[in-house]
């Protein structure tokens, strides 16, 4: 038909209205589809969200029985992490270049191919090299699925609410995490890990299908690619993989190793080196000058903030579970709650956005993960789960009631300064939130771990023969060992070790308050950095994205009939 919109190429008869034009080269037309279209589009974007977040969701929810069947050491597991987040981190300034350049199908073929791919080597079990490559290869189509995501989240929904596809798209990947840490013990028979490998493969083929089956219409293209990107990027590349590893290694082999630092020198050697080429340049892919305004470098630290705060359920209460023994199967009732929390944030975030007043929503959040940091710091080596599922849902509820308002500024921001900045800002987005949980899980680590010594120290002291109560204990516990070892000096040795034992416990359920102490307290400082501002503008009834929201305004109009 001359008049339905077959998305094949621009000569197939059909004329795209104005309101149909993308804002930017590199994105696809926004057509007038009929609802059944839309639907079809708005389901693949779900799922391409999903496949996305879960690329490292499987790697975290698995990464006991994937160190099990590989014989991997901590070390060599934490290279993996490093491998995902190298290129997960700093791909999206890239790839936006490379949909301007080439166009929207060859990168979404590239994408899908690539995510097939690095899926499928897992499931040879090819050895410990291949499988770095291809965990970073799952780091690239991961950072280009959430494109895509938004991408058909954008068809799928109308013109006025097609903003709000970049918050459905960050919280359906922050969203995949819980749930596959949910549904992973469900897979793994045994501890064999090929089922779950099998369900993620099958999981990329489902997403190559249907993007396939239903594409995305065509978007304007334009030369964007110079010779100075590729050693620009190339440094870039360098030094966030170097950064990356001191992060993630640090924590690991503890930051007195001595490589590390030269690690350190490397990323910044790197990330400078990139910096120095891009500020020269005239079309630059990071416009350095805009994105060191205080505005943004503001907006930057916020959001890396609000990342680091999350920590707390990444790591502290995550890692209380471990601490008292608690295994994947027991917690799946858990992550789904936090998945379900997770989710109703995403839709609360988009239902209550309002674009005249970002900071709002985030005040709520920061106040959220304060008062549930806080109410955390009360658990002791009884703890159950189900103690935390208020606690740890309102965190999960408030990170992505959060994200979206973080990134509506920037956004709102980059299309008010023209379509170039938009890189920019992806570039910086990406950075904050890959290496601000990263920065905030290796300095949680680093202060709990000074904890737990601490406390086992202070226990030290009482876990003495003049102790009448640890004599008691300690004369119960041979007793009990009695029944079962007759040696009476292996009776007490054994003794003496599960005492030890529930002491080292006891130490780390401490050091675990003392975290969510600190994020508590960071996160009311953080509180009254925000607030200040935010109350100030509102009294003086300034509205610091006044002339930006202007010109969004205007581009909405434009989309509309």
């Amino acid at each position: 038909m001359a008049d339905e919109p077959a998305f094949f190429d621009r000569d197939g008869g059909y004329r795209f209205k104005p309101h149909e034009l993308p804002v930017m080269p590199g994105s696809p037309e926004n057509p007038d589809h009929p609802l059944r279209r839309r639907i079809a589009y708005l389901t693949i974007g779900i799922l391409l969200g999903f496949v996305g977040g879960a690329q490292n969701g499987y790697l975290l929810a698995n990464s006991m029985a994937l160190q099990a069947q590989m014989a991997l050491t901590p070390v060599e597991f934490g290279w993996l992490n490093v491998a995902f987040y190298s290129t997960y981190a700093c791909m999206s300034m890239l790839l936006f270049r490379v949909r301007q350049e080439f166009g929207i199908q060859p990168f979404v073929h590239w994408a899908m191919l690539g995510l097939v791919l690095a899926n499928f080597i897992q499931l040879l079990e090819p050895g410990y090299l291949v499988e770095l490559a291809a965990r970073a290869m799952a780091g690239i189509t991961a950072s280009g699925l959430t494109a895509l995501s938004l991408y058909y989240l954008m068809q799928g929904l109308p013109a006025a609410m097609r903003i709000a596809g970049l918050i459905l798209s960050l919280g359906l990947v922050q969203f995949a995490v819980p749930l596959t840490r949910a549904i992973s013990p469900s897979l793994l028979v045994d501890g064999d890990l090929r089922h779950a490998l099998q369900f993620q493969f099958g999981l990329s083929l489902l997403a190559l299908g249907v993007v396939y089956m239903l594409r995305l219409p065509p978007g304007l293209r334009q030369k964007t690619f110079e010779k100075l990107d590729i050693p620009s990027f190339l440094l870039f590349m360098t030094g966030v993989a170097a950064l990356c590893a001191f992060l993630i290694q640090g924590r690991i082999q503890w930051w007195d190793t001595p490589w590390l630092w030269g690690a350190l020198a490397v990323a910044v050697i790197g990330i400078g080196g990139c910096f120095l080429i891009e500020i020269n340049r005239k079309s630059p892919m990071l416009d350095l000058r805009w994105l060191s305004s205080r505005a943004l470098v503001s907006l930057a630290l916020v959001a890396a903030t609000v990342r680091i705060l999350v920590a707390e359920q990444g790591f502290g209460a995550s890692g209380l579970f471990s601490a008292l023994g608690y295994a994947n199967t027991q917690l799946s009732t858990y992550y789904y709650i936090l998945a379900g929390a997770t989710f109703a944030g995403m839709i609360m975030s988009v239902i209550r956005l309002n674009p005249k007043d970002l900071t709002r929503p985030v005040l709520f959040a920061i106040l959220v993960i304060m008062i549930a940091a806080f109410a955390d710091t009360k658990t002791g080596v009884m703890t159950r789960p189900q103690d935390l599922f208020w606690t740890q849902s309102a965190i999960a509820f408030a990170a992505v009631f959060a994200m979206g308002p973080v990134m509506m500024q920037g956004m709102v921001r980059a299309l008010a300064a023209g379509p170039s900045y938009v890189v920019s800002f992806i570039a910086m987005f990406s950075l904050s939130q890959s290496l601000g949980g990263l920065a905030g899980i290796s300095a949680l680590s680093a202060f709990y771990t000074i904890r737990v010594k601490t406390h086992f120290i202070d226990a030290g002291g009482t876990l003495t023969l003049t102790n009448p109560q640890l004599v008691d204990a300690l004369g119960a516990t041979v007793r009990n060992a009695g029944s079962v070892q007759v040696d009476s000096a292996l009776s007490q040795q054994a003794a003496a070790a599960t005492i030890s034992q529930i002491a080292g416990k006891e130490a780390a359920v401490l050091a675990f308050n003392d975290v969510f102490f600190l994020i508590g307290t960071l996160a009311a400082i953080l509180f009254i950095i925000v607030f200040v501002p935010w109350i100030v503008n509102r009294r003086n009834r300034r509205n610091p994205l006044g002339k930006e929201l202007v010109m969004l305004e205007n581009m909405l109009a434009r989309t509309k009939k």
